[in-house]
């Protein structure tokens, strides 16, 4: 029992260290450097400030592939953030994006049957005469 308490509690001191060095998903064409530099590991000021200054005087990234071409982003530091890395989207674009999708179960569409919005006749369907009140 010892054992594998002593061996759960080693596990869990190795794996601790690395929840910690995961980036955080961050939009690079919109984050300033502060929040580069938190968000995308091995990351320093410095870097994220060659980041800001790249995008600020090329326009916006097209592509995760393009941040390898700021000064000290090499291959390494990509693929290790690349799943981190947006390029649109955050926060605010998921909420306007919710606000303005439809409501389920609607749509712009006719429903189904006739043209015209009516349902099909079933076949062998006759229709019942109104009920008359006889006196």
């Amino acid at each position: 029992m010892f054992k594998k308490f002593a061996a759960l509690a080693f596990a869990l001191t190795l794996a601790l260290p690395a929840l910690g060095l995961a980036a955080t998903p961050v939009n690079v064409n919109k984050a300033d450097a502060a929040t580069l530099a938190k968000s995308l590991d091995g990351i320093g000021a410095t870097k994220a400030q060659a980041i800001v200054a790249w995008r600020d005087a090329h326009g916006p990234f097209k592509s995760v592939d393009d941040l390898s071409q700021v000064k000290g982003f090499g291959p390494a530091t990509l693929e290790r953030n690349r799943t981190a890395i947006l390029l649109t989207g955050g926060p605010a674009d998921i909420a306007t994006k919710l606000d303005n999708k439809p409501a389920k179960g609607s749509s712009k569409s006719q429903p189904k049957g006739q043209p015209n919005g009516e349902p099909k006749n079933q076949k062998n369907s006759v229709p019942k005469a109104p009920a008359t009140a006889e006196e």
